[in-house]
């Protein structure tokens, strides 16, 4: 027997409906008038177009803000420098061919050489002097459009009163994605300034520039392909660049025509001057023969080999550029 006993208030059995969460909420995206229920409408993943419209507009400004800080670094290798009082833009260009297409071998990481990718263009800058145009530069600017996405500048330094129009346009004419920085792997920036010696800067703070043509020329082959493991073969490289240079470039007739007997000889052994393959030290030779004007002159040997460059097609911004 119960110890108490209470009389039934309400007639019938009562339903009660035991919430199935916590908190439950209406769903604020489903359209009105839709005949699907809330909770089909969540299961969808129907989003209000107020709220994609927002997104859109938040990535339309994020991509905006990317773009402007890839310009700013880019430019604070040239702006924020004494030596970087740039008055005109003249040119820029993007190329870009399958890596198969080049003449060397091996391959070759931009992170490795030159440092981690951190969102801002990484820009190569190069002081020259129109009276001295730097010929392997333009070959190597040829040849890293052939293996990277390159953003090419020229610009005319106010030290510098005159610039002739072929140099105004070596590395290209301008191209029409230039604005999208982000879109390039590496910036080849060309100033035509009044300097007794050509000059390379690429990171201004961690790194103190490059002087002279031999120099920075080494640098940027680098980017192409890797030195010759042997330091034998290293070392002739070297060798060549360095007569090419130091005589062929800026002695008088007496050298160069030591330099263009050397020449001979060598490439009476091999199709090129150091090695089974095209190398630096042909390029450097080749445009230092060329700018010396002593390539009519030159023996049987050293036409054969200027034949030989002209056929892979690398020097066509020298050709057009001396003629």
């Amino acid at each position: 027997m119960p110890m108490y006993q209470v009389k039934r208030v309400c007639g019938g059995d009562i339903k009660i409906d035991l919430p199935t969460c916590m908190y439950k909420l209406p769903n604020i995206h489903a359209q009105h008038g839709d005949s699907c229920t809330s909770e089909h409408a969540l299961q969808n993943g129907d989003v209000d177009p107020a709220v994609k419209a927002l997104e859109a507009r938040q990535d339309e400004i994020m991509r905006k803000l990317y773009e402007l800080k890839a310009a700013v670094e880019g430019l604070a290798k040239t702006v924020t420098t004494p030596d970087a009082d740039l008055d005109l833009t003249v040119s820029s260009s993007l190329s870009f061919k399958s890596s198969s297409s080049t003449t060397f071998k091996g391959t070759t990481d931009l992170d490795t050489l030159l440092g981690k990718d951190l969102g801002a263009l990484r820009d190569i800058v190069i002081n020259a002097n129109p009276a001295q145009p730097p010929l392997t530069l333009l070959v190597l600017h040829s040849l890293l459009c052939q293996r990277y996405r390159v953003l090419s500048t020229v610009h005319v330094h106010s030290s510098v009163a005159n610039v002739p129009p072929q140099l105004l346009s070596c590395l290209g004419p301008r191209h029409p994605d230039s604005y999208a920085r982000h879109m390039f792997q590496l910036g080849f920036t060309l100033i035509w300034k009044d300097v007794p010696k050509l000059q390379m800067k690429f990171s201004i703070r961690n790194m103190c520039p490059i002087e002279g043509e031999a120099n920075v020329a080494r640098f940027l082959f680098k980017l192409l392909a890797p030195y010759p493991s042997d330091p034998a073969l290293a070392t002739l490289v070297d060798s060549w660049v360095d007569k090419a240079f130091l005589q062929l470039a800026e002695c008088g007739a007496k050298k160069q025509a030591a330099v263009l007997r050397a020449l001979n000889s060598a490439l009476g052994h091999s199709a090129w001057l150091a090695g089974p393959e095209f190398s630096l030290a042909d390029i450097a030779c080749y445009c230092c023969v060329l700018q010396s004007g002593s390539a009519s002159s030159a023996p049987a040997n050293v036409q054969r080999w200027l034949k030989s460059c002209e056929n892979l097609g690398h020097f066509g911004p020298v050709k057009q550029l001396l003629h």
